[in-house]
C-alpha cells in the first residue's frame, strides 16, 4: 500500500511540473511557443478524457446488486483533478479568444492593405502593428508589414519582421522574398542571393521568378562596384572624371541661356567613352540634374522644327544614350526618373522629326537586352509608346522597320501580352489606324509585320473577343483586304498577314456581322484564283470558318465554284490546306443538295474523301466522315458503292478509340446512312439483292462478315447459321457508337435536325438487327432523351418517337 502511495505521489507531481511548464509556455511572448503550449494541453486533455472513460468502461460491472465503494480520493487527488478542470477551463476560454481576435486581425490587415494601396505606409504599418497584437503568430501581418517598412526605406525593421514570420512558418516564400529585397538595400548581397535561393527551394515552380530577382542582385552588386572604382579615379584626381563632376556642377545652376545648356550637354555627350565618366554621371545625380532644369523641361513640350528647343531636346537624348550605352544601371535610374515614363513615349510622336529620331534611337538601346525590356514594360506608358511606334508607319525608310522590329520583340514578351489584353481598348485606336492606312503608300514590310503582330496578339480569347466586338476595326479589315486585292503582288506580305490576323477574328461566333462575314467570304473566294500559296491557304482557312454565316454565302461559293478548287486543293496534299478544304466540303454538302452532287460527280468513287478517311489527322477524318454521310443522301449513290471496302472503312471508324468522339459519331452515321439507303450493304443470306452470302467475297466486294440475325423486337431470336458472328463483328461497334453518341447528345439534342441524327443511330440498329438491340436500348433509356412533364413520369421526346416509328417500320 506503501507503494502504491508513493507512485501516485510521484505521478502527481510529474503532473504538476507538467502543468506549470505548458502555463508558463502559454505566457511566452514568442507566438510559437505559445501556439505548440496550447496544442499540447489540448493533446493532454484530450488524453485525459479518453483515460477517464477507458476507466469508466473498465470499472462498471452491471451484473453486482451492490458493488464495492470505491476508497475515497486523498487531498492531492482531489487538487490535481480541479486543476485539470481549470485548465481545460483555461484552454476552451483561450480559444474562443483566439478566434474572436483571429477576426479582428483580419480586419486590420483589410484596412493595413487598402492603405498600402493608397501609398500610406505609415498608417499601413500602424494597422499591421494593432492586428499583431491581437494574434501574434499571424505572420503574413508580418510580411505584410515588412513591405511596408522596405517602401519607407526602414530595411532593418523588415528584416525583424522576415524573421518572425519565418517563426511563425519556416517555408514562408513571401518571408525570404522580402528579406532578400532589404539584404540588397543594405548592399548585403551574398545574403540577399540566398534569400531568393531559398524561395526555389520551397517552390521550384517560382524559377522564373528567382532568376529575375537573382539577376537583379548582380546588376546592383556590379553598379556598386562601378561605383567603387570611378570615386577611386576621382579621389586620385584622373582628368576626365573631374571634368565630368564639374560639368555636372555647372550644368546644375539654373537660368543660363539654352543654347550654354546645349553645349555644356554636347560636351558632356563626348565625355561619356568608359564606364568611368557614365558611373560618376550617375553618382553626381546626372539624371536628376538634367531632367529637374526647368529650362530643360519646357523644351521637351514645345520643341518644334528649326528651333532652340529641338536642339536642346536632340543633345538630352544623345546624352541619355551615350550614358546608358552598356550600363544596366543607368538605364535602370533613366526610366525611373519622375515623368519619363509619360515623356519618353511622347517624344516618339514629336513634330521634330529629328526628336522622334533619337527618341526611337534610345528605345531601341534600351530594348536590346532582356532587362531594358523588363524597365519598359514596367515603368513606360505602353499605351503612348504602341501609338508612337505605329507613328512610324509613316516614314518609308529603315526607321519604320525599326519601330516595328522593336514592338515585336514587346509583344513576345509574357508581361506586354498580359498588358495587352488588359489596356486593349486604350490601344485599339491605334491600331485600327494602322488597318486605315492606304497600303500603297506606307511602308509595305513594316505595314505587314504591326499587322503580323496584331494577329499573334489576337491568338488569345480575351484579345479575340475584344477586336470582334469592334465594327470600325472588323470594317478596317475588310478596307484594307479590298486596297491589297487591287495589286497582290505588290502587297502580298499585307495581305498575307491580314488574312492571319482575320482567321483568328472568325474564330469568335457570331462575326461582326452577317454582312461582313458574305463581304469577306466573297472577297476570299476572289483570292482563291491567286497563285500565290500562302495566299491561297490562308483564304480557304478564312473562308472555311466564315461560309457558315448563311445558306446565301454558301449557295454563292457554291455557285462560283468552290467545291472544285477545294477537291483540287485535297488533291495537292498539305496539312493546312487539307483541313481547310474538307471543312468548307462538309459545311457546303450539309446543307446544299447542289454541293452533293457536285462533290459525286467530281470524286469519283469518293476516291480523295476514302483516302481522308485513312488519314492520321483526326480532323480531316471527322469531316470528311461528315462530308461522305451528307453525299450519301444522294440517290443510287451507295448502290455505285457496292464494290467498295466502303463498309469495312467505316465500321473501323465507328469502332475506333478515337480521342475525338466526333469522328465515331460522324462514321456511324455515314455507315447507317448507306446501308438505310443501299440493303445489300447488312450482306443479307440466300444471295438475295444480287449479293452473295456472307462470308464468301466477290471480286472488289467485300462484304460484312457473318450473317445477320433475324429477331423481334422485344422477343427471342431464330439465328441463322453464322449469327453468332454478326454478333461479335457489331458488338463493339455498337459499344463504341453507344459511347460516343452518349458523350456527345448534350450539343446535339440542341441541334435543329437531332431527330434526323436519331433516324440515322436506329438505321443501324435496324440494318445491323443487334440480337440485343444494346445500342438502341440505351439511347432509349438515356435521361437526356426525354423531356420532362408535369407529372412523376416522363414524356419520350417527339425525336426519339420518331426513331421508334422508323426502327418499327425497318423491323
Amino acid at each position: 500500500m506503501a507503494d502504491d502511495q508513493e507512485k501516485d505521489l510521484q505521478k502527481f507531481l510529474k503532473n504538476v511540473d507538467e502543468i506549470t511548464n505548458l502555463i508558463q509556455e502559454m505566457n511566452s511572448e514568442d507566438p510559437v511557443v505559445q501556439e505548440k503550449a496550447v496544442r499540447k494541453t489540448e493533446e493532454r486533455l484530450l488524453f485525459t478524457e479518453e483515460d477517464q472513460e477507458d476507466r469508466c468502461r473498465t470499472t462498471l460491472n452491471k451484473t453486482m446488486i451492490s458493488p464495492p465503494q470505491a476508497p475515497p480520493k486523498d487531498a492531492d487527488e482531489i487538487n490535481s483533478e480541479a486543476f485539470l478542470a481549470f485548465v481545460e477551463k483555461d484552454a476552451k476560454e483561450r480559444a474562443k479568444r483566439r478566434r474572436e481576435n483571429r477576426a479582428l486581425a483580419d480586419a486590420l490587415k483589410e484596412k493595413g492593405n487598402e492603405a498600402f494601396v493608397r501609398g500610406d505606409y505609415e498608417a499601413a504599418i500602424l494597422c499591421y502593428s494593432e492586428g499583431l497584437e491581437k494574434l501574434k503568430d499571424m505572420k503574413v501581418l508580418y510580411t505584410n508589414r515588412a513591405q511596408a517598412y522596405i517602401k519607407l526605406g526602414d530595411y532593418e525593421k523588415a528584416l525583424v519582421d522576415c524573421d518572425w514570420a519565418l517563426k511563425c512558418d519556416e517555408k514562408c516564400s513571401k518571408a525570404y522574398f522580402h528579406m532578400g529585397k532589404a539584404h540588397l538595400a543594405l548592399k548585403n548581397y551574398s545574403v540577399s542571393r540566398e534569400c531568393f535561393q531559398k524561395i526555389l527551394d520551397i517552390n521550384p515552380q517560382l524559377q522564373k521568378q528567382v532568376k529575375d530577382y537573382l539577376n537583379q542582385v548582380d546588376l546592383r552588386e556590379k553598379a556598386d562596384l562601378q561605383e567603387k572604382e570611378a570615386h577611386e579615379l576621382l579621389d586620385s584626381g584622373e582628368d576626365t572624371a573631374v571634368t565630368t563632376k564639374n560639368l555636372l556642377e555647372t550644368l546644375s545652376k539654373p537660368d543660363h541661356n539654352l543654347l550654354f545648356y546645349a553645349g555644356g550637354i554636347e560636351i558632356l555627350t563626348e565625355m561619356m567613352k568608359d564606364c568611368t565618366e557614365r558611373t560618376l554621371f550617375r553618382t553626381h545625380n546626372g539624371f536628376s540634374i538634367v531632367t529637374g532644369n526647368e529650362n530643360i523641361k519646357r523644351c521637351f513640350s514645345t520643341a518644334a522644327k528649326g528651333t532652340v528647343e529641338e536642339t536642346v531636346c536632340v543633345c538630352v537624348l544623345r546624352l541619355w544614350q551615350a550614358v546608358c550605352s552598356g550600363n544596366d544601371e543607368n538605364q535602370r535610374l533613366l526610366v525611373m526618373c519622375p515623368d519619363m515614363g509619360r515623356l519618353l513615349p511622347s517624344l516618339l510622336a514629336s513634330e521634330a522629326l529629328t526628336v522622334r529620331q533619337q527618341s526611337l534611337a534610345l528605345v531601341l538601346q534600351l530594348a536590346q537586352m532582356e532587362n531594358g525590356r523588363s524597365l519598359i514594360i514596367d515603368h513606360l506608358d505602353l499605351t503612348r509608346l504602341v501609338e508612337g511606334l505605329v507613328s512610324f508607319l509613316e516614314f518609308s525608310d529603315k526607321n519604320a522597320n525599326s519601330a516595328m522590329g522593336l514592338l515585336t520583340d514587346l509583344a513576345l514578351e509574357k508581361r506586354f501580352q498580359v498588358w495587352f489584353q488588359t489596356s486593349f481598348p486604350g490601344v485599339l485606336p491605334a491600331l485600327t489606324g494602322v488597318l486605315k492606312r492606304d497600303p500603297k503608300v506606307t511602308n509595305t514590310s513594316a505595314l505587314s509585320q504591326c499587322i503580323a503582330i496584331m494577329g499573334n496578339l489576337s491568338a488569345e480569347a480575351s484579345t479575340q473577343r475584344q477586336m470582334s466586338a469592334s465594327e470600325e476595326f472588323g470594317a478596317a479589315c475588310v478596307g484594307l483586304m479590298a486596297s491589297c486585292e487591287e495589286d497582290v503582288d505588290l502587297l502580298r506580305d499585307v495581305l498575307y498577314a491580314l488574312l492571319g490576323l482575320m482567321m483568328n477574328l472568325c474564330l469568335r461566333s457570331p462575326f461582326f456581322s452577317e454582312v461582313w462575314a458574305m463581304e469577306v467570304s466573297r472577297r476570299c473566294m476572289s483570292l482563291l484564283n491567286s497563285q500565290d500559296g500562302g495566299i491561297l491557304t490562308r483564304a480557304a482557312g478564312v473562308l472555311s470558318r466564315t461560309l457558315s454565316s448563311s445558306l446565301q454565302t454558301i449557295e454563292e461559293a457554291v455557285g462560283a465554284g468552290v467545291v472544285k478548287k477545294m477537291i483540287k486543293f485535297l488533291k495537292m496534299g498539305g496539312q493546312n490546306a487539307s483541313r481547310y478544304a474538307i471543312k468548307i466540303l462538309a459545311v457546303c454538302t450539309n446543307t446544299c443538295h447542289e454541293a452533293r452532287e457536285e462533290v459525286i460527280r467530281l470524286d469519283k468513287k469518293f476516291s480523295v474523301l476514302l483516302t481522308l478517311l485513312s488519314s492520321e489527322d483526326e480532323i480531316l477524318v471527322v469531316n470528311a466522315a461528315f462530308c461522305l454521310g451528307n453525299c450519301m443522301e444522294v440517290p443510287q449513290v451507295a448502290t455505285s458503292l457496292l464494290k467498295t471496302d466502303i463498309v469495312q472503312v467505316l465500321l473501323k471508324l465507328a469502332g475506333s478509340d478515337a480521342r475525338n468522339t466526333a469522328l465515331q459519331l460522324n462514321a456511324g452515321i455515314a455507315l447507317a446512312k448507306l446501308c438505310t439507303a443501299e440493303p445489300r450493304y447488312a450482306g443479307v443470306a440466300g444471295g438475295s439483292h444480287g449479293s452473295q452470302q456472307a462470308g464468301q467475297d466477290q471480286p472488289g466486294h467485300h462484304a460484312v462478315a457473318g450473317t445477320l440475325p433475324h429477331t423481334a423486337w422485344g422477343g427471342g431470336s431464330s439465328r441463322r447459321p453464322g449469327a453468332f458472328c454478326a454478333d461479335r463483328c457489331w458488338a463493339p461497334v455498337a459499344a463504341s457508337l453507344e459511347e460516343a453518341f452518349l458523350k456527345e447528345w448534350g450539343a446535339l439534342r440542341l441541334l435543329p435536325e437531332r431527330g434526323k441524327m436519331l433516324v440515322y443511330l436506329t438505321g443501324i440498329c435496324s440494318v445491323c438487327l443487334l440480337p440485343d438491340f444494346s445500342l438502341f436500348h440505351s439511347l432509349s433509356l438515356h435521361p437526356s432523351l426525354f423531356t420532362p412533364s408535369p407529372s412523376p413520369s416522363h414524356t419520350i421526346s417527339p425525336s426519339l418517337s420518331f426513331s421508334l416509328f422508323y426502327f418499327s417500320r425497318k423491323r
